[in-house]
């Protein structure tokens, strides 16, 4: 799924099939940019109980379901 130009709250409603009234909360955060690591997850209510994801924000802006991938150190050669 393309997600460039989403916002979280629309990659949520996506994801988690939220109707408008429903409750979605925040779980848990953390945004450290020094290493990368920006995620939310938030957690939302259904008839078979809680149902949470987790969104990752990647350096380009965009928000996903999976992380960002590492940096690998590269060898380039010039000539």
């Amino acid at each position: 799924m393309a997600s460039a130009g989403k916002s979280l709250r629309l990659m949520v409603d996506h994801w988690l099939g939220t109707a408008p009234g429903d409750k979605v909360h925040v779980t848990e955060f953390r945004n450290r940019r020094s290493t990368d690591q920006r995620y939310v997850c938030v957690e939302t209510l259904r008839a078979a109980g809680p149902v949470a994801l987790f969104f990752f924000r990647h350096r380009d802006g965009t928000w996903c379901i999976y992380p960002p991938g590492r940096e690998r150190p590269m060898i380039r050669m010039f000539g």
